[in-house]
């Protein structure tokens, strides 16, 4: 898997497909790559450090009993897991122990990460644009989830690779919202779209209207951070969806949530919400830095894969953030998650050719 941050590759660790020829690479870009990757998983093993200690200590000097099935539930639902995902967990946990005889503690925290990682394996998927020119991105959250922070950074590396992109500042409502995706488009050096008080939906069909004629690969739509109970204002979600429409018909090829990894079962409502309302195809957790718990994305992986099962899309975590910086917006591994989650090790997924 190629770093998120090297150029003009077919498919990077960034897991931005962009449909383009991968040039060669040496035996020590892939060493420094994952080199990188190696330092970014640190990081968010140690955002998580709070919940994957948690889950270690039950682990620690345990027998294999009641006792030790009664304490992990309650660290899952410390962490944020949530009621389904615990008892969905727990119960295959259980059964796997006694089919296969198991009487180590360790061997059931190993069976552990392996059942959450399978749970977590829907939302692992790569983002793919350029099928369409311009592959229309759709972005929204509730404020203060770090959305425009990462819109700016997912411009700043498909600009990199080799991607032209245009910005849409169509959050009209908060203040200096354009003003701040106007400094993320300078330091990009992209072009962007944007009014002084406009209408939102109006900003978003100039946007994909200028993409087009400019022959841009992507266009990015900045929209408004809402809460999901505001109505008025996911009504307004679905205007600026209608109107991109009309200015393609295809449109938007991706809708994207962002989402605090701090507001623990809250997230997994928020998404629910925003998938009602826009039809999400994918997700970026941002601020897994901190207190967040991580639990949340176990939860969010029981209702994409019962969504899946009914005969509905999964919805995918194509990005996760644990700070600030360029390089702490990576893209989401079931397993890398899994060990981190647990307090475990964590190893760069192998880097592919």
């Amino acid at each position: 898997m190629f770093s998120f941050f090297k150029k003009n590759k077919a498919t990077d660790s960034g897991g931005v497909n962009s449909g383009r020829t991968p040039n060669a690479v040496s035996s020590s870009d892939t060493a420094t790559t994952q080199a990188e990757r190696g330092g970014w998983l640190q990081r968010l093993r140690k955002g998580l450090a709070r919940t994957g200690q948690g889950l270690a200590s039950v682990f620690t000097g345990a027998r294999v009993d009641a006792e030790l099935y009664d304490a992990l539930e309650a660290a899952l639902l410390m962490a944020d897991a949530g009621v389904a995902a615990t008892d969905h967990l727990m119960k295959h946990l259980q059964k796997a122990v006694k089919e296969r005889g198991i009487t180590e503690a360790a061997q059931v925290q190993a069976l552990l990460e392996d059942l959450l990682c399978e749970l977590l394996l829907p939302l692992e998927k790569t983002l793919t644009l350029g099928a369409a020119q311009p592959s229309v991105i759709m972005v929204a959250g509730v404020n203060g989830a770090g959305k425009t922070t990462s819109i700016g950074k997912l411009t700043r590396h498909l600009s990199q690779s080799g991607a032209s992109v245009l910005l849409a500042a169509a959050d009209t409502f908060r203040a200096a919202a354009r003003e701040q995706l106007e400094v993320w488009a300078d330091r990009s050096r992209v072009d962007i779209v944007s009014q002084s008080g406009g209408d939102p939906a109006a900003v978003a069909f100039d946007a994909v209207s200028a993409g087009k004629a400019r022959c841009k690969d992507v266009v990015i739509v900045d929209t408004a951070g809402r809460l999901p109970t505001q109505t008025h204002l996911m009504d307004e979600l679905k205007k600026i969806k209608r109107v991109v429409q009309k200015a393609d018909a295809n449109a938007p090829h991706e809708v994207l949530l962002v989402i605090d990894g701090n507001t623990g079962q809250n997230a997994l409502a928020q998404v629910m919400a925003f998938d009602q309302t826009l039809g999400l195809t994918g997700l970026i957790v941002t601020k897994l830095d901190g207190t967040a718990k991580g639990g949340v994305l176990a939860a969010i992986g029981l209702w994409s894969l019962e969504r899946q099962r009914t005969g509905g899309m999964g919805v995918p975590v194509y990005f996760i953030g644990v700070g600030e910086s360029l390089e702490d917006l990576q893209t989401f591994s079931a397993r890398e998650f899994s060990q981190a989650l647990l307090g475990k090790p964590t190893e760069p997924a192998q880097t592919q050719a």
